[in-house]
């Protein structure tokens, strides 16, 4: 499981079983996970997050380079 980025309690990741879907981020803090596409960045599942750490998530998501690590990890 790849981490992308950490962002105070957030940690942003993907799982490389995960390859055949469309390119998109985990957001995991304590036992809560969220999964959002990256092209557009839009919210697929919730599971535990509140609202606004909905809103702020998504907000750092737009700033992950749209899938650069997703794209280097599972083309080798």
């Amino acid at each position: 499981m790849p981490t992308v980025l950490t962002d105070g309690p957030y940690s942003f990741v993907f799982f490389s079983s995960d390859k055949g879907e469309p390119t998109h981020i985990h957001v995991k803090r304590d036992r809560h996970i969220v999964k959002f596409w990256l092209n557009p960045v839009s919210l697929v599942k919730n599971q535990g997050f509140k609202e606004h750490e909905l809103n702020q998530i998504c907000k750092a998501s737009t700033n992950i380079n749209r899938g650069l690590a997703w794209h280097e990890y599972f083309s080798s």
